[in-house]
Protein backbone atom coordinates (compact mmCIF):
# COMPACT_ATOMS: atom_id res chain seq x y z
CA UNK A 1 0.00 0.00 0.00
CA UNK A 2 1.88 3.07 -1.21
CA UNK A 3 1.39 6.63 0.07
CA UNK A 4 2.53 9.83 -1.63
CA UNK A 5 1.68 12.16 1.29
CA UNK A 6 4.40 14.58 2.41
CA UNK A 7 4.30 16.63 5.60
CA UNK A 8 6.33 19.76 6.24
CA UNK A 9 7.69 21.45 9.39
CA UNK A 10 9.95 24.22 8.15
CA UNK A 11 12.46 22.34 5.99
CA UNK A 12 11.69 19.02 7.71
CA UNK A 13 9.72 16.83 5.33
CA UNK A 14 8.50 13.31 5.97
CA UNK A 15 7.19 11.26 3.09
CA UNK A 16 5.19 8.13 3.84
CA UNK A 17 6.28 5.50 1.35
CA UNK A 18 4.55 2.23 2.18
CA UNK A 19 2.20 0.53 4.62
CA UNK A 20 2.42 -3.21 5.27
CA UNK A 21 0.37 -5.45 7.53
CA UNK A 22 2.69 -8.00 9.16
CA UNK A 23 0.98 -11.09 10.55
CA UNK A 24 2.30 -13.65 12.99
CA UNK A 25 4.18 -16.47 11.25
CA UNK A 26 3.74 -20.16 11.97
CA UNK A 27 1.02 -22.05 13.82
CA UNK A 28 -1.17 -20.10 16.24
CA UNK A 29 -4.07 -20.86 18.57
CA UNK A 30 -7.48 -20.76 16.93
CA UNK A 31 -9.22 -17.39 16.88
CA UNK A 32 -10.42 -16.58 20.38
CA UNK A 33 -11.16 -13.75 22.79
CA UNK A 34 -8.90 -12.73 25.69
CA UNK A 35 -10.88 -11.02 28.41
CA UNK A 36 -8.98 -8.14 29.93
CA UNK A 37 -8.04 -8.33 33.59
CA UNK A 38 -9.28 -5.79 36.11
CA UNK A 39 -5.87 -4.09 36.09
CA UNK A 40 -6.08 -3.80 32.29
CA UNK A 41 -9.30 -1.83 32.73
CA UNK A 42 -7.45 0.56 35.07
CA UNK A 43 -4.96 1.61 32.39
CA UNK A 44 -7.46 3.10 29.98
CA UNK A 45 -7.08 3.10 26.21
CA UNK A 46 -4.17 5.49 25.77
CA UNK A 47 -1.71 4.98 22.91
CA UNK A 48 1.79 4.28 24.29
CA UNK A 49 4.54 5.39 21.90
CA UNK A 50 8.30 4.85 22.08
CA UNK A 51 10.84 6.21 19.61
CA UNK A 52 14.41 4.99 19.06
CA UNK A 53 17.04 6.70 16.90
CA UNK A 54 19.88 4.76 15.23
CA UNK A 55 22.88 6.66 13.88
CA UNK A 56 23.83 4.44 10.93
CA UNK A 57 22.24 1.54 9.08
CA UNK A 58 24.17 -0.34 6.37
CA UNK A 59 21.24 -0.83 3.97
CA UNK A 60 17.84 0.65 4.79
CA UNK A 61 15.91 -1.70 2.47
CA UNK A 62 17.49 -4.86 3.89
CA UNK A 63 17.05 -3.49 7.40
CA UNK A 64 13.32 -2.97 6.87
CA UNK A 65 12.88 -6.47 5.46
CA UNK A 66 14.80 -7.97 8.40
CA UNK A 67 12.61 -6.04 10.84
CA UNK A 68 9.43 -7.28 9.16
CA UNK A 69 10.46 -10.94 9.03
CA UNK A 70 11.65 -10.98 12.66
CA UNK A 71 8.48 -9.12 13.72
CA UNK A 72 6.37 -11.89 12.19
CA UNK A 73 8.27 -14.44 14.29
CA UNK A 74 7.92 -12.33 17.42
CA UNK A 75 4.17 -11.98 16.90
CA UNK A 76 3.90 -15.77 16.90
CA UNK A 77 4.96 -15.70 20.58
CA UNK A 78 3.06 -12.47 21.36
CA UNK A 79 0.01 -13.43 19.28
CA UNK A 80 -2.45 -11.10 21.13
CA UNK A 81 -0.36 -8.19 19.77
CA UNK A 82 -1.36 -9.36 16.29
CA UNK A 83 -5.07 -9.22 17.14
CA UNK A 84 -7.65 -6.46 17.50
CA UNK A 85 -9.15 -4.57 20.45
CA UNK A 86 -12.95 -4.85 20.23
CA UNK A 87 -15.83 -3.83 22.48
CA UNK A 88 -17.81 -6.58 24.19
CA UNK A 89 -21.44 -5.89 23.18
CA UNK A 90 -22.82 -6.94 26.58
CA UNK A 91 -20.37 -5.25 28.98
CA UNK A 92 -19.13 -2.55 26.57
CA UNK A 93 -15.65 -3.28 27.91
CA UNK A 94 -12.67 -3.76 25.57
CA UNK A 95 -11.29 -7.23 24.92
CA UNK A 96 -8.64 -8.72 22.65
CA UNK A 97 -9.76 -10.63 19.56
CA UNK A 98 -6.85 -12.98 18.78
CA UNK A 99 -7.45 -13.38 15.05
CA UNK A 100 -3.99 -12.53 13.63
CA UNK A 101 -5.18 -9.34 11.93
CA UNK A 102 -1.55 -8.26 12.09
CA UNK A 103 0.58 -5.29 13.09
CA UNK A 104 0.85 -2.21 10.91
CA UNK A 105 4.32 -1.29 9.62
CA UNK A 106 4.75 2.12 7.98
CA UNK A 107 7.87 3.08 6.03
CA UNK A 108 8.81 6.74 5.68
CA UNK A 109 11.70 8.93 4.52
CA UNK A 110 12.88 12.38 5.65
CA UNK A 111 14.94 15.04 3.89
CA UNK A 112 17.12 15.97 6.91
CA UNK A 113 20.01 14.38 8.75
CA UNK A 114 19.67 13.27 12.35
CA UNK A 115 21.94 16.16 13.47
CA UNK A 116 19.28 18.62 12.29
CA UNK A 117 16.52 17.01 14.35
CA UNK A 118 14.97 19.06 17.19
CA UNK A 119 15.27 16.56 20.07
CA UNK A 120 14.31 19.04 22.79
CA UNK A 121 10.90 19.86 21.29
CA UNK A 122 10.59 16.34 19.91
CA UNK A 123 6.80 15.92 20.07
CA UNK A 124 6.06 19.26 18.41
CA UNK A 125 8.71 18.61 15.79
CA UNK A 126 7.16 15.23 15.00
CA UNK A 127 3.59 16.55 14.81
CA UNK A 128 2.21 15.32 11.53
CA UNK A 129 5.34 13.24 10.95
CA UNK A 130 4.00 10.08 12.57
CA UNK A 131 1.26 8.11 10.91
CA UNK A 132 -2.09 8.65 12.66
CA UNK A 133 -3.01 6.00 15.21
CA UNK A 134 -5.18 3.39 13.49
CA UNK A 135 -7.33 1.72 16.15
CA UNK A 136 -7.70 -1.33 13.89
CA UNK A 137 -4.08 -2.15 14.74
CA UNK A 138 -3.12 -2.20 18.44
CA UNK A 139 0.55 -2.38 17.36
CA UNK A 140 1.95 0.13 14.86
CA UNK A 141 5.59 0.53 13.85
CA UNK A 142 6.96 3.41 11.79
CA UNK A 143 10.44 3.06 10.28
CA UNK A 144 11.76 6.42 9.13
CA UNK A 145 14.98 6.82 7.16
CA UNK A 146 17.04 10.01 7.47
CA UNK A 147 19.22 11.63 4.83
CA UNK A 148 22.43 10.59 6.61
CA UNK A 149 21.51 6.86 6.57
CA UNK A 150 20.29 7.19 10.14
CA UNK A 151 16.94 5.77 11.14
CA UNK A 152 14.16 6.16 13.70
CA UNK A 153 11.77 3.41 14.72
CA UNK A 154 8.54 4.36 16.45
CA UNK A 155 6.50 1.73 18.30
CA UNK A 156 2.90 2.52 19.25
CA UNK A 157 0.91 0.13 21.45
CA UNK A 158 -2.66 0.21 22.72
CA UNK A 159 -2.44 0.31 26.53
CA UNK A 160 -5.02 -2.51 26.70
CA UNK A 161 -2.28 -4.87 25.46
CA UNK A 162 -0.05 -4.21 28.44
CA UNK A 163 2.22 -1.88 30.37
CA UNK A 164 5.86 -0.85 29.90
CA UNK A 165 7.14 -4.15 31.30
CA UNK A 166 5.02 -6.13 28.82
CA UNK A 167 6.15 -3.94 25.92
CA UNK A 168 9.80 -4.24 26.93
CA UNK A 169 9.47 -8.06 26.87
CA UNK A 170 8.02 -7.81 23.36
CA UNK A 171 10.78 -5.51 22.07
CA UNK A 172 13.64 -7.49 23.64
CA UNK A 173 12.23 -10.74 22.22
CA UNK A 174 11.98 -9.11 18.79
CA UNK A 175 15.66 -8.11 19.02
CA UNK A 176 16.66 -11.61 20.10
CA UNK A 177 14.87 -13.11 17.10
CA UNK A 178 16.40 -10.55 14.71
CA UNK A 179 19.87 -11.44 16.03
CA UNK A 180 19.14 -15.20 16.02
CA UNK A 181 19.72 -15.42 19.78
CA UNK A 182 18.06 -17.66 22.34
CA UNK A 183 14.72 -16.25 23.48
CA UNK A 184 14.69 -15.14 27.10
CA UNK A 185 10.93 -14.65 27.56
CA UNK A 186 8.13 -17.16 27.07
CA UNK A 187 5.14 -14.86 27.51
CA UNK A 188 2.29 -15.61 29.89
CA UNK A 189 -0.96 -14.45 28.22
CA UNK A 190 -3.29 -15.81 30.90
CA UNK A 191 -4.47 -12.40 32.21
CA UNK A 192 -5.09 -14.44 35.39
CA UNK A 193 -5.48 -11.66 37.94
CA UNK A 194 -8.90 -12.48 39.35
CA UNK A 195 -10.91 -10.87 42.11
CA UNK A 196 -11.33 -12.69 45.41
CA UNK A 197 -14.65 -14.26 46.35
CA UNK A 198 -16.21 -12.31 47.85
CA UNK A 199 -14.28 -9.19 46.84
CA UNK A 200 -13.12 -6.85 49.60
CA UNK A 201 -11.05 -3.69 49.57
CA UNK A 202 -9.88 -0.68 51.53
CA UNK A 203 -12.58 2.02 51.11
CA UNK A 204 -9.81 4.64 50.83
CA UNK A 205 -9.21 3.44 47.26
CA UNK A 206 -12.24 5.52 46.28
CA UNK A 207 -10.21 8.63 47.18
CA UNK A 208 -7.73 7.80 44.41
CA UNK A 209 -9.65 6.01 41.65
CA UNK A 210 -12.89 6.57 39.74
CA UNK A 211 -14.97 4.82 37.09
CA UNK A 212 -14.86 6.49 33.67
CA UNK A 213 -15.80 6.04 30.04
CA UNK A 214 -13.78 6.33 26.85
CA UNK A 215 -15.47 9.71 26.28
CA UNK A 216 -14.30 10.87 29.73
CA UNK A 217 -10.73 10.04 28.70
CA UNK A 218 -11.09 11.82 25.35
CA UNK A 219 -12.45 14.98 27.01
CA UNK A 220 -10.14 15.22 30.04
CA UNK A 221 -9.96 18.85 31.24
CA UNK A 222 -6.26 19.65 30.96
CA UNK A 223 -4.57 21.73 33.65
CA UNK A 224 -3.43 24.28 31.04
CA UNK A 225 -1.52 24.25 27.80
CA UNK A 226 0.86 21.30 28.05
CA UNK A 227 4.37 21.39 26.62
CA UNK A 228 6.23 18.22 25.68
CA UNK A 229 9.98 18.35 26.22
CA UNK A 230 12.97 16.00 26.23
CA UNK A 231 15.83 16.45 28.72
CA UNK A 232 19.22 15.01 29.51
CA UNK A 233 20.40 14.63 33.12
CA UNK A 234 24.11 13.82 33.74
CA UNK A 235 25.04 11.14 36.24
CA UNK A 236 26.72 13.77 38.43
CA UNK A 237 23.36 15.52 38.92
CA UNK A 238 21.60 12.23 39.72
CA UNK A 239 24.27 11.43 42.31
CA UNK A 240 23.95 14.94 43.74
CA UNK A 241 20.18 14.60 44.19
CA UNK A 242 20.56 11.22 45.89
CA UNK A 243 23.25 12.57 48.21
CA UNK A 244 20.93 15.41 49.31
CA UNK A 245 18.05 12.98 49.85
CA UNK A 246 20.16 10.69 52.04
CA UNK A 247 21.71 13.47 54.13
CA UNK A 248 20.09 12.28 57.38
CA UNK A 249 21.31 8.72 56.99
CA UNK A 250 18.15 7.35 55.33
CA UNK A 251 18.64 5.23 52.22
CA UNK A 252 16.68 6.68 49.34
CA UNK A 253 16.53 5.37 45.77
CA UNK A 254 17.47 7.49 42.79
CA UNK A 255 13.82 7.85 41.75
CA UNK A 256 12.81 8.93 45.29
CA UNK A 257 15.61 11.49 45.32
CA UNK A 258 14.76 12.75 41.82
CA UNK A 259 11.09 13.04 42.79
CA UNK A 260 11.93 15.08 45.89
CA UNK A 261 13.96 17.54 43.81
CA UNK A 262 11.24 17.89 41.17
CA UNK A 263 8.50 18.32 43.79
CA UNK A 264 10.42 21.13 45.46
CA UNK A 265 10.79 22.92 42.12
CA UNK A 266 7.10 22.31 41.36
CA UNK A 267 5.78 24.47 44.24
CA UNK A 268 7.15 27.55 42.47
CA UNK A 269 5.26 26.70 39.30
CA UNK A 270 1.64 26.31 40.45
CA UNK A 271 -1.15 28.83 40.99
CA UNK A 272 -0.79 30.50 44.39
CA UNK A 273 -4.44 29.78 45.19
CA UNK A 274 -3.55 26.12 45.83
CA UNK A 275 -2.53 25.27 49.40
CA UNK A 276 -1.52 21.69 48.53
CA UNK A 277 -0.22 19.79 45.52
CA UNK A 278 0.41 16.16 44.71
CA UNK A 279 2.97 13.91 43.15
CA UNK A 280 2.19 10.42 41.87
CA UNK A 281 4.23 7.30 41.06
CA UNK A 282 3.46 4.23 38.99
CA UNK A 283 4.36 0.93 40.65
CA UNK A 284 4.68 -2.46 38.91
CA UNK A 285 3.02 -5.27 40.89
CA UNK A 286 4.74 -8.23 39.22
CA UNK A 287 7.17 -8.77 42.08
CA UNK A 288 4.42 -8.19 44.67
CA UNK A 289 1.68 -10.53 43.43
CA UNK A 290 1.72 -14.30 43.62
CA UNK A 291 0.37 -15.66 40.36
CA UNK A 292 -3.15 -17.17 40.36
CA UNK A 293 -1.71 -19.66 37.88
CA UNK A 294 1.36 -21.28 39.55
CA UNK A 295 2.52 -22.74 36.22
CA UNK A 296 2.93 -19.27 34.73
CA UNK A 297 5.46 -16.89 36.25
CA UNK A 298 4.41 -13.29 36.92
CA UNK A 299 7.83 -12.17 35.65
CA UNK A 300 6.70 -12.94 32.07
CA UNK A 301 3.08 -11.88 32.60
CA UNK A 302 1.88 -9.90 29.58
CA UNK A 303 -0.75 -7.32 30.43
CA UNK A 304 -1.11 -4.44 32.86
CA UNK A 305 0.06 -4.91 36.46
CA UNK A 306 0.30 -1.24 37.42
CA UNK A 307 -1.05 0.82 40.25
CA UNK A 308 -0.48 4.45 41.08
CA UNK A 309 0.05 6.09 44.44
CA UNK A 310 -0.01 9.77 45.36
CA UNK A 311 1.63 11.88 47.99
CA UNK A 312 0.02 15.19 48.97
CA UNK A 313 1.79 17.95 50.83
CA UNK A 314 1.21 21.53 51.89
CA UNK A 315 2.93 23.99 49.57
CA UNK A 316 4.57 25.87 52.46
CA UNK A 317 6.01 22.64 53.85
CA UNK A 318 7.54 21.79 50.48
CA UNK A 319 8.96 25.29 50.18
CA UNK A 320 10.58 25.16 53.61
CA UNK A 321 11.58 21.48 53.67
CA UNK A 322 14.90 20.05 52.55
CA UNK A 323 15.29 17.52 49.74
CA UNK A 324 15.76 14.88 52.46
CA UNK A 325 12.49 15.94 54.16
CA UNK A 326 10.57 15.70 50.90
CA UNK A 327 12.23 12.38 50.01
CA UNK A 328 10.75 10.97 53.24
CA UNK A 329 7.25 11.96 52.06
CA UNK A 330 7.97 10.35 48.68
CA UNK A 331 9.26 7.15 50.26
CA UNK A 332 6.25 6.81 52.56
CA UNK A 333 3.78 7.37 49.72
CA UNK A 334 5.39 4.75 47.47
CA UNK A 335 5.72 2.26 50.33
CA UNK A 336 1.95 2.28 50.83
CA UNK A 337 1.36 0.21 47.71
CA UNK A 338 4.47 -1.95 47.34
CA UNK A 339 2.69 -5.00 48.76
CA UNK A 340 0.36 -7.73 47.53
CA UNK A 341 -2.57 -6.63 49.70
CA UNK A 342 -2.80 -3.30 47.88
CA UNK A 343 -2.93 -4.93 44.45
CA UNK A 344 -5.48 -7.52 45.60
CA UNK A 345 -7.63 -4.74 47.07
CA UNK A 346 -7.36 -2.77 43.83
CA UNK A 347 -8.40 -5.78 41.73
CA UNK A 348 -11.41 -6.25 44.02
CA UNK A 349 -12.32 -2.54 43.95
CA UNK A 350 -12.39 -2.64 40.15
CA UNK A 351 -14.51 -5.81 40.25
CA UNK A 352 -17.10 -3.98 42.34
CA UNK A 353 -17.17 -1.01 39.94
CA UNK A 354 -17.42 -2.86 36.63
CA UNK A 355 -18.42 -2.67 33.85
CA UNK A 356 -16.27 0.07 32.37
CA UNK A 357 -12.85 1.65 32.56
CA UNK A 358 -11.20 3.13 35.65
CA UNK A 359 -8.51 5.76 36.12
CA UNK A 360 -6.92 7.75 38.89
CA UNK A 361 -8.93 10.90 39.59
CA UNK A 362 -5.83 13.04 39.17
CA UNK A 363 -5.27 11.72 35.64
CA UNK A 364 -8.87 12.69 34.86
CA UNK A 365 -8.10 16.25 35.99
CA UNK A 366 -10.27 15.99 39.11
CA UNK A 367 -7.67 16.96 41.73
CA UNK A 368 -5.18 19.57 42.94
CA UNK A 369 -2.09 20.24 40.75
CA UNK A 370 -0.38 16.89 40.27
CA UNK A 371 2.74 15.58 38.59
CA UNK A 372 3.09 11.83 37.93
CA UNK A 373 6.54 10.27 37.62
CA UNK A 374 6.95 6.97 35.80
CA UNK A 375 10.31 5.27 36.13
CA UNK A 376 11.50 3.52 32.99
CA UNK A 377 14.80 2.53 34.59
CA UNK A 378 14.39 -1.12 33.57
CA UNK A 379 13.05 -0.38 30.09
CA UNK A 380 15.57 -1.43 27.41
CA UNK A 381 17.42 1.35 25.63
CA UNK A 382 20.97 0.41 24.64
CA UNK A 383 19.81 -3.24 24.52
CA UNK A 384 17.43 -2.53 21.62
CA UNK A 385 19.81 -3.69 18.90
CA UNK A 386 18.05 -5.34 15.95
CA UNK A 387 21.32 -6.26 14.29
CA UNK A 388 22.51 -2.83 13.15
CA UNK A 389 23.83 -1.43 16.41
CA UNK A 390 22.44 0.12 19.58
CA UNK A 391 20.34 3.29 19.42
CA UNK A 392 21.73 6.72 20.29
CA UNK A 393 18.42 7.58 21.99
CA UNK A 394 15.34 5.75 23.16
CA UNK A 395 12.44 7.50 24.86
CA UNK A 396 8.70 7.83 25.28
CA UNK A 397 7.20 9.97 22.53
CA UNK A 398 3.73 11.00 23.65
CA UNK A 399 0.84 11.18 21.19
CA UNK A 400 -1.58 11.98 24.05
CA UNK A 401 -3.27 15.35 23.56
CA UNK A 402 -5.26 15.59 26.81
CA UNK A 403 -3.98 14.82 30.30
CA UNK A 404 -5.17 16.07 33.69
CA UNK A 405 -1.69 15.88 35.26
CA UNK A 406 1.89 16.72 34.46
CA UNK A 407 3.95 13.67 33.55
CA UNK A 408 7.60 12.63 33.51
CA UNK A 409 9.22 9.43 32.33
CA UNK A 410 12.88 8.89 33.12
CA UNK A 411 15.07 6.12 31.78
CA UNK A 412 18.72 5.25 31.39
CA UNK A 413 20.32 6.99 28.45
CA UNK A 414 21.72 4.94 25.58
CA UNK A 415 25.22 6.08 26.57
CA UNK A 416 25.33 3.54 29.39
CA UNK A 417 27.17 5.97 31.69
CA UNK A 418 24.46 6.39 34.33
CA UNK A 419 22.95 9.50 32.76
CA UNK A 420 19.21 9.78 32.17
CA UNK A 421 16.82 10.81 29.42
CA UNK A 422 13.61 12.41 30.73
CA UNK A 423 10.49 12.83 28.63
CA UNK A 424 8.17 15.44 30.15
CA UNK A 425 4.62 16.72 29.59
CA UNK A 426 4.37 19.89 31.66
CA UNK A 427 2.60 23.21 31.98
CA UNK A 428 4.69 26.21 30.79
CA UNK A 429 5.44 27.52 34.30
CA UNK A 430 6.90 24.15 35.30
CA UNK A 431 9.11 24.05 32.20
CA UNK A 432 10.39 27.54 33.03
CA UNK A 433 11.01 26.61 36.69
CA UNK A 434 13.03 23.49 35.82
CA UNK A 435 15.12 25.20 33.17
CA UNK A 436 15.88 28.26 35.29
CA UNK A 437 16.83 26.32 38.43
CA UNK A 438 20.47 27.12 39.31
CA UNK A 439 21.26 23.42 39.85
CA UNK A 440 21.09 22.98 36.06
CA UNK A 441 19.72 19.45 36.44
CA UNK A 442 17.38 19.44 33.41
CA UNK A 443 19.35 20.09 30.22
CA UNK A 444 17.48 20.43 26.91
CA UNK A 445 18.29 17.44 24.72
CA UNK A 446 20.28 18.16 21.56
CA UNK A 447 22.42 16.38 18.98
CA UNK A 448 25.66 17.31 20.79
CA UNK A 449 24.53 15.58 24.00
CA UNK A 450 23.76 12.52 21.83
CA UNK A 451 27.29 12.77 20.39
CA UNK A 452 25.99 12.83 16.81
Amino acid sequence: MAHDDANYHGNFEVKFIRKTVVKAAGSLPETHIITLSNLDLLSGRFPVTYIYFYSKTPNIHLTVETLKSSLAQCLRLFYPFSGRIVQNPQSNEPEIMCDNSGALVVEAQTNISLKEFNFYNIDEYLKGKLVSVDHNFPVQIQITGYACRSMAITFTFDHALGDATAFSKFLVTWCEIANKKLISCFPNHSRALCARVPPSYDPLLADTFASCTLDDIRTIPTISMLLKRLYYIPKSNIDMMQKLACINGAKRTKIESFSAYVWKVMVNAIDKKHETCKMGWLVDGRTRIRSDDPENSMSNYIGNVLSVTFGESIVNHLNQGSIADIANVVHNAISKITNEEHFRDLIDWIECHRPGLMLAKSVLGLDVPTLVISSGRRFPVAELDFGFGSPVLGTVCSTIERLGVGYMNQRESARGDGSWTVSAILWPEMVAALESDPSNVFRPMNSSLLQL
